[in-house]
């Protein structure tokens, strides 16, 4: 029985700080630009909020996502009790890591939404909604630093939403580095050339798709000021250049969460966000 009720002071909307509230997490010891991104995107009126979970000994293992799935629950209800409008949770992984399924995450987020009187998203699960928004069904997956194991639970998950994953390879598999090891001891920050690189090589191999994606939340260093910029920043760019939609977990996860505020980023940011204009 839920006995969840958000505090009585805040029926009074003068007493926001911001008319528009966004709460975001993020993993453990991953310092997450989520929130910086979001603000810098949005109008005035926004105001975010950044709260880590906290795992001591995480090593960013999929048994560790599965064990503390429930600290999203935690998460959500101290972001409620400070009258956020929405969550957001970053993270791909943490969807199929979960083991409930594309259905049981739809589930899983309706739930603490409903509990906490929040509505909450979860980045993996924004993916496939952005996907449907656009009309896509065959794509092509840019892995990015992750893992096998990683990205091929995102290929699953996708499939199972109805998907048709017609290529997928991280940047081990492209050959831009000898080893997984080296992409790891990058800590998900790369040269900003990287990220054209991967995405020429990932539709030279897939051309004939609707949507070209990016797991993940990588990072690329500008080279005029090593400024680290995730896809989201690359994305009208990209577009540009390969003719195709491209939609990364992050632009999937700031989308969904603009859609619940109703409101639009203040710039352009590729084909996805501009479905947000009115």
């Amino acid at each position: 029985m839920n006995t969840f009720t958000k505090p009585e002071r805040w029926e009074n909307p003068e007493r926001k700080l911001f008319p528009y509230q966004v709460g975001f997490t993020c993993p453990p010891f991953d310092y997450c630009a989520a929130p910086s991104d979001f603000i810098r995107m949005a109008p005035d009126t926004v105001g975010v909020h950044g709260r880590m979970l906290h795992v001591p000994g995480y090593q960013h293992g999929l048994d560790q996502r599965k064990k503390n799935f429930g600290l999203l629950d935690e998460f959500v209800e101290c972001m409620a009790i400070n009258n956020a409008d929405v969550c957001g949770q970053v993270g791909s992984n943490w969807v199929h890591a979960s083991g409930l399924g594309v259905e049981g995450i739809r589930q899983h987020c309706e739930m603490l939404s409903d509990k906490y009187e929040t509505p909450f998203h979860m980045a993996g699960y924004a993916m496939v909604e952005a996907l449907r928004e656009i009309g896509a069904e065959k794509v092509a997956l840019n892995a990015c630093y992750h893992t096998n194991s990683w990205y091929m639970g995102t290929v699953g998950f996708l499939k199972e939403a109805g998907f048709d994953v017609v290529w997928a390879g991280n940047f081990f598999d492209q050959g831009w580095f000898a080893t997984q090891e080296e992409v790891d001891d990058c800590v998900w920050c790369f040269d900003e050339e990287l990220i054209w690189k991967s995405f020429d090589y990932t539709a030279e191999q897939a051309p004939n798709v609707d949507a070209y994606l990016i797991n993940g939340m990588s990072n690329y260093r500008r080279p005029s000021d090593g400024v680290a910029r995730r896809p989201v920043h690359h994305t009208a760019e990209l577009e540009k250049r390969l003719g195709k939609p491209v939609i990364g977990h992050d632009t999937a996860l700031y989308w969904r969460l603009f859609k619940t505020l109703g409101l639009a980023p203040t710039s352009y940011h590729g084909q996805l966000m501009a479905t947000l204009e009115t």
